[in-house]
Formats: C-alpha cells, sequence, structure tokens
C-alpha cells in the first residue's frame, strides 16, 4: 500500500498544555496550578513523550497571571528537569487586552503563541486588536522566538498567510487550528481538511498541528496523527480522560495520544527531532 507523503514515518510532535488559564482546582483537583506542580507535570508529561509544553502561569487564587517572575521560574524548572522540551510561553489574553500579555517575551522561551485575529468564545470576545497582534510579532522576532500561529476561525489562515508573505512572520511557519469551541471553529472533519488543503496552498512551507477542547481532544488528536500533522494534548483543553472519569494527570493525556501515535504506526518525536522539525537550535539558554 502506497503511503502517501509518508505520513507513517515522519516523527509526530506531541505539545502539552499544562493548565491554562480557566480550569481550577473545584474542576479536577489533579490540574497543575502552582510552578512546581507545572514542573513537576511537564516532567511525567516529558518521559510519556510530549517534547513541547505550553505554558500559563497563575497566581495563589488559581487566577491568570502574566508575572515575568513567575513565568522565569518555570522555564528555569523545566530547563532543569524537562531537558531539550520545546518551551512555549501562551500570550493568549481572554482577560487581557494589553502589552501584559507579552510581557515576559523578553525571558527567549523557544515559542510563543500568537493569535492573529478576534472570534468569540462561549461567554465572550477573544479580542486580539491588529497594533496588539503587530506588537507581539515584534517583540518575538527581537528575541528569536518561534510563534505558533493560532488559528480559531478562517480568516485567522488568510491573515497569518499575510503576515507570512510580508515577511513578518519568518521563516518555516507552525500553525495550530483550535477545533471545537462553541462560537468558533467547529470539531468537523471537512473543515478540517480544508484548512490543510488551504495551508498547502497559502505558504511554501509549513508545519502544522491541532488542537481539540473537550471531548473532542482524543478525535482532533487521531485525525492529526492520521493526516500527518502534529498533536497537542493536555488539561487546558480538557480535564477527563473520558467521559466517565476525571484525568488523574497530564501525563495520562499524553499517554492516550502516544497510544494513538502507536495504533496509526507514527513514531512520536524525541526533543531533538522536534526543535529540527520547527527549525530550533538544539543548544539553548
Amino acid at each position: 500500500m502506497k503511503i502517501k507523503n509518508n505520513y507513517q514515518t515522519s516523527p509526530c510532535i506531541i505539545c502539552v498544555a499544562l493548565t491554562g488559564s480557566v480550569p481550577r482546582k473545584k474542576h479536577n483537583k489533579n490540574i497543575p496550578i502552582s510552578i512546581n506542580e507545572q514542573i513537576e507535570s511537564a516532567h511525567e508529561c516529558f518521559e510519556e513523550g510530549a517534547t513541547i509544553a505550553h505554558c500559563h502561569v497563575r497566581n495563589n487564587d488559581e487566577s491568570i497571571s502574566f508575572s515575568p517572575d513567575k513565568f522565569f521560574k518555570l522555564k528555569e524548572g523545566l530547563r532543569k528537569f524537562c531537558h531539550g522540551m520545546v518551551i512555549q510561553f501562551s500570550t493568549g489574553g481572554r482577560y487581557s487586552l494589553g502589552k501584559e500579555r507579552g510581557k515576559m517575551l523578553s525571558i527567549k522561551p523557544d515559542m510563543a503563541s500568537l493569535s492573529v485575529g478576534s472570534n468569540n468564545f462561549p461567554n465572550s470576545v477573544y479580542s486580539n486588536p491588529p497594533e496588539l497582534i503587530d506588537w507581539l510579532i515584534e517583540e518575538m522576532n527581537k528575541y528569536k522566538i518561534k510563534p505558533e500561529i493560532e488559528i480559531f476561525d478562517l480568516s485567522h489562515l488568510f491573515k497569518a498567510a499575510e503576515l507570512y508573505k510580508d515577511n513578518k512572520i519568518t521563516g518555516s511557519p507552525y500553525i495550530q487550528f483550535v477545533m471545537g469551541i462553541k462560537n468558533a471553529m467547529p470539531a468537523d472533519k471537512s473543515v478540517f481538511n480544508f484548512y490543510i488543503k488551504k495551508i498547502d496552498k497559502l505558504f511554501k512551507e509549513a508545519s502544522w498541528c491541532a488542537a481539540g477542547i473537550g471531548k473532542y481532544q482524543y478525535k482532533i488528536n487521531e485525525w492529526c496523527i492520521k493526516k500527518g500533522g502534529h498533536t497537542r494534548t493536555g488539561m487546558e483543553d480538557n480535564i477527563r480522560l473520558n467521559k466517565n472519569m476525571l484525568a488523574p494527570s497530564n501525563a495520562s493525556l499524553v499517554k492516550l495520544t502516544a497510544n494513538i501515535c502507536k495504533i496509526n504506526k507514527r513514531p512520536i518525536a524525541n526533543w531533538k527531532q522536534t526543535r529540527q522539525i520547527l527549525g530550533l537550535p538544539l543548544k539553548f539558554n
């Protein structure tokens, strides 16, 4: 049987979104909130095959924080205990419209999330004004941080292509589709396939992944792995192991994703392969 584009032999990157800004201990007591909890959780996930840690930080009351000091401590711990793991800071800000969303970029993570447009969330508007987007890109370029371009709706993909064409986004883009948020992009297979085709047409060379929210996490990961893309899992997006059980850890969700790779005979990218795929240096601070 012919394998299209060598999908089954290309290494699959697993990203773990450790905590996010929404879930609380009252929703699942196993969600890592403190810096130490997140470092321990990331280490468990790293051992199970996750090679990108998508990072938020929280205050003691579990509310979202943009504290550079907290991000610095998290980065230090991840470098110490998860050698080679790609550290990706979130600049998402459903609770902020200002530049505080990017003030931690001077800490120089390997990557940072970059939303390139606004859209509706279940009970709010996720606002990303053009001037803020431009500023975040400038900061990422200044500190040599690779953006993960977040696509929550169709217009975002065309905006990303415009930024790429204008050389504001440089290098080989890494694009993530976020599917299954109410009032935004649906977790629909035909939509998924359409986006992948558009990537091929809009970008000379790009890698992609997708994140499934809530009950869609497993299904979206399965689609990505079968189609040759990369994956994201973790308790930011989904706090359940299955319909009837809360996830005991982020590592348990990583194990599920790794098992999908095994079933579909996709090798899991180690940290060196992950950095090579993303165009990141093997030597890092």
